[in-house]
Formats: C-alpha cells, structure tokens, sequence
C-alpha cells in the first residue's frame, strides 16, 4: 500500500486542522493505520491510530481530548482532526499502516511522507 499524507499548514495556537492520509490499494480496509510526528530536534512519536474497521482507536496522553482518528474506508483513507493546536504540536506529521491487528507499541510497515505542521503562538 501506498500512503500520501497532506492537510499541514500553519496555524495559531488554539486553532484546528485535519490532516488526511489516502491510500493506494484495494485492500485499505484491511490495515491498521497510525499518526506519528516528528518534532524539530525530536524523536519521532505515536500520536494516534486505528484499526481497520475504525472501531478501535489509540491516543498518545499529549493529545488525547484535541485529536480525533477516524477512517472512511470508501475513500480509502485516514484522518486526523486537530483541535485547540498548541505550538508543541508542531510537527512533520506521517501516516503508517500495518496489516497486524491494532494494539499498543505496533509495528508499522508502509509509511507516507510527511505534512508539515507549524502552530504559532
């Protein structure tokens, strides 16, 4: 599979923005897929994913409360909703996907390229 991530921007603080991965293949439906990002000088880290049948979902404790994962399978892709942005959000933000069935500290095999993320005070 194949993933594209887009949506990042700059933004205020307090401010929102949904970033969208899309993906290639029939079988998306099939896949757990995940948000991490990647702060400037940072590691990168979890924020959010889900499984395949949007069932399910993870936050890290960071955002949990301002981010919403969700999925719409027809379309083939994943989004993330962020709200009340803060400036330590900003981020490179990337999509993965596995075929293992969600669950915490998952392994992801296909990544996407990063959005940019950028939140002002």
């Amino acid at each position: 599979v194949q993933l594209q991530a887009s949506g990042g921007g700059l933004v205020q603080a307090g401010g929102s923005l949904r970033l969208s991965c899309a993906a290639s293949g029939r079988t998306f439906s099939t896949y757990s897929v995940a948000w991490f990002r990647r702060a400037p000088g940072k590691e990168r880290e979890f924020v959010a994913a889900i499984s395949w049948a949007g069932s399910r979902t993870y936050y890290a404790d960071s955002v949990k409360g301002r981010f919403t994962i969700s999925r719409d399978n027809a379309k083939n892709t994943v989004y993330l909703q962020m709200n009340s942005l803060k400036p330590e959000d900003t981020a490179v933000y990337y999509c993965a996907a596995t075929l293992r069935n969600l669950k915490p500290d998952l392994t992801y095999d296909y990544w996407g390229q990063g959005t940019l993320v950028t939140v002002s005070s």
